[in-house]
């Protein structure tokens, strides 16, 4: 009952000074944190353990509560999603960098780990959501209106039109993913291809889907960690993986990069970045829950740290592409996606895991709208080069 007192007490204090559109239901008994006719969203406690996580509403509380099945919760899914960052705005201050995120060491063995835990979900899983190449990072949408398949093939031919990839070039494709990349770059553009990646699962469907497209004699998939890498390319692609790497490691990162690439190479970095100059977490605790449930050892550079710490690496920046709002579509695509098969997703991974990933991609897909994190294409080549090798303009990315 003191729970239930103390949460009567938040919902008068939001009644009166900020209300929202939603309704607590507890023992039967409704409580509105605002005076609206119908609510938005419907919080139903199936456990009282569940009232103490609302009492601090951070983003990481409400989304354990609910994974863990202690809060059930009825509205469209946006709706919920909104306001959960409504509650958690009016809560108590959260500080921004997780504890988790600080104590992670990078190394090969845990980096696998968390790449394992992360994409060895299942194959079938993903493919439930993503597009039929499964593209597991931010599609291009050039008008806007594309389908999500469509888009995800734009967005690889964006990417090897900016290294200006052509016949007979060795492409290596850090973090390949199910293979879509370098099995397009062989196809499309004649290219040799390497791409790595340290999930099990992933290597085993990108190999297959690589017989399957004929292209076995110009493509190898490697499960392999990108230290390990030798040799020489004359164009490096790293899509999505970047995020994996660790702010501190970053630098060393790039000089891998540098050393792997020929000295008229071409590189581009496509990855996920905070919005804080201080390398601060997603705010109210979202990085926290992603780095528990999701992503484990995850950091986000600011894209001032990228771009210094790919100077120190060795790397000229040539270029740098917003991907914002491309990704904020992206996400929400995939969480559409996500709902029209929730019944055979939550048979297949349980309600739990189900519940995890239901959060994430429609909290994702809020965060990119709302300039809580972005995303950048960064195009480089080994610095030091004379400047007649660089393009006069961009206009040759988009022919």
């Amino acid at each position: 009952m003191i729970w239930q007192q103390r949460i009567e007490r938040l919902a008068c204090q939001l009644r009166q000074h900020s209300p929202l559109p939603a309704r607590l239901v507890c023992n039967g008994q409704s409580i509105d944190f605002g005076l609206f006719e119908q609510p938005l969203v419907t919080m139903h406690i199936r456990k009282a353990a569940g009232l103490r996580y609302l009492l601090s509403p951070r983003l990481d509380h409400l989304g354990e509560a609910y994974v863990r099945g202690l809060v059930d919760i009825d509205g469209k899914l946006d709706d919920i999603i909104e306001m959960a960052h409504a509650l958690a705005r009016r809560g108590k201050p959260y500080p921004l960098q997780r504890l988790a995120g600080l104590l992670f060491q990078h190394n090969r063995r845990a980096d696998r780990q968390a790449i394992q835990y992360h994409y060895d979900v299942s194959n079938h899983f993903y493919a439930q959501w993503l597009d039929p190449e499964m593209v597991y990072s931010c599609a291009y949408f050039s008008e806007g209106d594309e389908t999500l398949a469509a888009a995800q093939i734009k967005k690889i031919d964006h990417i090897l039109t900016k290294v200006r990839l052509q016949s007979g070039h060795t492409l290596l494709d850090i973090g390949c993913g199910w293979g879509a990349l370098v099995i397009r770059a062989a196809r499309q553009f004649g290219a040799r291809c390497l791409g790595i990646t340290l999930s099990q699962q992933q290597f085993e469907e990108a190999t297959r889907r690589v017989k399957q497209a004929g292209v076995q004699d110009r493509v190898e998939i490697r499960l392999m960690d990108y230290r390990d890498v030798s040799g020489s390319f004359d164009r490096i692609t790293s899509v999505g993986m970047f995020e994996h790497v660790g702010i501190k490691g970053l630098a060393d990162y790039f000089r891998q990069i540098v050393n792997l690439l020929s000295p008229d190479g071409l590189v581009l970095n496509h990855g996920i970045t905070s919005v804080s100059t201080r390398q601060r977490d997603a705010p109210f605790g979202a990085g926290n829950f992603i780095d528990k449930y999701v992503f484990p050892g995850g950091q986000l550079p600011h894209i001032g740290t990228t771009l210094s710490t790919m100077q120190q690496g060795g790397l000229e920046v040539l270029d740098v592409e917003n991907l914002r709002r491309h990704y904020a579509l992206t996400l929400s695509l995939w969480s559409q996606n996500y709902e029209k098969n929730s019944s055979s997703i939550r048979q297949e991974i349980g309600e739990e895991r189900y519940r995890i990933w239901r959060i994430y991609l429609a909290g994702c897909a809020y965060a990119f709208c709302n300039d809580v994190v972005s995303i950048y294409q960064i195009l480089c080549q080994p610095a030091g080069r004379p400047a007649d090798t660089l393009a006069w303009s961009r206009q040759y990315m988009y022919e």
